[in-house]
């Protein structure tokens, strides 16, 4: 699942604008929670899961902290079955907060403290800026899977190589 914003506001750099990275702990829960909700009212993780994401091991949580203390957005990030890639498992920006590449900034972080060389996520086919922005950073479409969301919408799933050289593949 991931909503996000695809073009940063006048090219600042979301630290620049006040904003805060951060790791996400269980104090953060119910206010991702409530993010989840507004994001993806058709299938936000339920308090439960996010409480498992948290708790996983490996899974690194992520937040953007806004100037006035709220949560501005989320990232959940986790090691696939497959040892060289890791998955985007939620990323999300509060509706007031998007357009400020802070998705961008949740994306990067995440992917970094993974350290894995292949990234895969799964984006409703309708969310447009979304995979716009992943477009933009090197995602490609891989698979289309029909019916995936709880509403029946598309899923595409989509993969970033993170370093190409030969030797990880």
């Amino acid at each position: 699942m991931a909503a996000v914003e695809s073009t940063p506001a006048a090219g600042a750099h979301p630290a620049a604008l006040g904003y805060r990275l951060a790791r996400a702990t269980l104090h953060d829960l119910r206010a991702v929670h409530r993010l989840e909700r507004v994001i993806f009212p058709y299938d936000a993780y339920t308090y439960p899961d996010l409480v498992v994401l948290f708790l996983f091991p490996g899974v690194r949580n992520l937040k953007v902290v806004a100037p006035d203390g709220s949560l501005a957005g989320f990232v959940s990030a986790g090691p696939a079955r497959v040892r060289r890639r890791g998955w985007i498992i939620t990323l999300g920006v509060a509706p007031e907060h998007q357009r400020r590449g802070i998705g961008r900034w949740l994306l990067h972080a995440a992917e970094q403290r993974l350290g894995r060389p292949e990234m895969r996520l799964t984006v409703r086919a309708s969310n447009t800026p979304a995979i716009t922005l992943y477009k933009q950073v090197g995602y490609t479409l891989i698979e289309r899977k029909p019916g995936y969301y709880r509403n029946g919408e598309t899923g595409l799933v989509m993969e970033r190589k993170i370093n190409p050289n030969p030797e990880t593949r």
